[in-house]
C-alpha cells in the first residue's frame, strides 16, 4: 500500500490561547489538498506531537478525518519511546478508520537494533493498520539500520518508511533490499530529488505547506523523465527549503503560513516564535521565490 507521492507532515493549528483549533485545522486541510498534497501525516514532529495530550491527538485525528472526507489518506503519529503506550494508542486510532500510522523510532532510550526491532514488531503485530516507520536519528539519537528495516519489512502491515537519516548510502541499501511493494519516502525536503533518483517513492514534506504546487511539479517532472526540469525545480526551491529549517521546525513554516493568510497560530513551549529579524529573512527568501516564479 502507498499513500501518494507528495505527503505533508501537517502542522497542528492552535488558537490564540494555545489550544488545538478545530476550525483552523479544517481550513488547513483544505489548503493542503488544494495545493497538491496527496496524503496527510498528522501529529508527527511537525505537528508538535510531544506537546499534545492523548485526548488532543484523538480529537485532532477525528477532525482531520472529517475534514478530508476521504479525499486523501490520513496517516497519524502514534509512536513514542513507550512501546505499551504506542500499542494502546495505535489500537485506538485503528478504530477511527485512519489509512496508516507513523511510528517514530524510540527516542531518549537509545535502544539497540534488537530493541528497535522488537518495539516496532510488537506494535505492528497488535494491529492490522498499515505502518510507516520513521527514522530520524537527529531527533531520536538512534539509527534504524538497513538490516533492521529489511527484517521489519517482512511484517505484512509494515509497508513504508520515512527516512530522515540524510544518509543516501543507507537509503539506497534499504530500497535495494526491501520488497518492491515496500516504499521509501524522503523525510528531508532538500533530499527529495536525490532520493527519487535512487528509487525512493516520494516525500513527507514540510515545505509543501507553502510550496505545494512546486513540489508536485518537481515530482511529476521526475516521473515523466524530465530530469533537467526536475533538477531546475530542486535548485529553485532549495533556498526556501533551507530557510524553513533555519530555526527549529515547525516554527518557520507556521510563521510563513500565518503571513500568507493561512492561520495556524503559534507554537507551544519549549518552542518559541521567530524574532522579527528571522521572520524578515524568511519572508525575503520566499518573496524571491515568488518573484522568480512570475518571471
Amino acid at each position: 500500500m502507498v499513500f501518494g507521492r507528495l505527503l505533508t507532515a501537517m502542522v497542528t493549528p492552535f488558537d490564540e490561547h494555545g489550544e488545538v483549533d478545530d476550525k483552523r485545522t479544517r481550513q488547513l486541510v483544505d489548503h493542503l489538498i488544494n495545493t497538491g498534497t496527496e496524503g496527510l501525516v498528522v501529529a508527527g514532529t511537525t505537528g508538535e506531537s510531544p506537546t499534545l495530550s492523548k485526548s488532543e491527538k484523538l480529537a485532532l485525528f477525528e477532525t482531520v478525518l472529517e475534514a478530508t472526507a476521504g479525499r486523501v489518506p490520513v496517516i497519524v503519529g502514534t509512536g513514542s519511546n513507550n512501546t505499551a503506550e504506542s500499542v494502546a494508542l495505535t489500537k485506538e486510532v485503528e478504530k477511527l478508520g485512519v489509512e496508516g500510522v507513523l511510528l517514530v523510532s524510540p527516542y531518549y532510550s537509545k535502544p539497540n537494533q534488537a530493541g528497535l526491532y522488537e518495539h516496532f514488531k510488537t506494535i505492528a503485530q497488535s494491529v492490522h493498520v498499515p505502518i510507516m516507520l520513521y527514522n530520524v536519528p537527529g531527533r531520536t539519537a538512534s539509527n534504524l539500520s538497513p538490516d533492521t528495516v529489511v527484517k521489519l519489512a517482512s511484517i505484512e502491515n509494515v509497508v513504508s518508511i520515512k527516512e530522515a537519516s540524510g544518509n543516501l548510502d543507507q537509503i539506497a541499501e534499504i530500497i535495494e533490499r526491501t520488497p518492491d511493494d515496500f516504499v521509501l519516502y524522503s523525510g528531508d525536503d532538500g533530499l527529495t530529488l536525490p532520493i527519487l533518483s535512487i528509487g525512493g517513492y516520494g516525500v513527507v514534506s514540510v515545505a509543501s505547506h507553502v510550496i505545494g504546487p512546486q513540489m508536485r511539479e518537481l515530482i511529476q517532472a521526475f516521473q515523466k523523465g524530465q530530469f533537467e526540469k526536475a533538477a531546475q525545480y530542486h535548485r529553485h526551491l532549495l533556498p526556501v527549503m533551507r530557510q524553513l529549517f533555519a530555526q527549529p521546525s515547525p516554527v518557520p513554516v507556521k510563521s510563513l503560513l500565518n503571513q500568507l493568510g493561512v492561520e495556524v497560530g503559534s507554537v507551544r513551549l519549549p518552542l518559541v516564535p521567530m524574532t522579527e529579524t528571522e521572520l524578515t529573512e524568511l519572508q525575503q527568501v520566499y518573496q524571491q521565490l515568488s518573484a522568480n516564479d512570475e518571471d
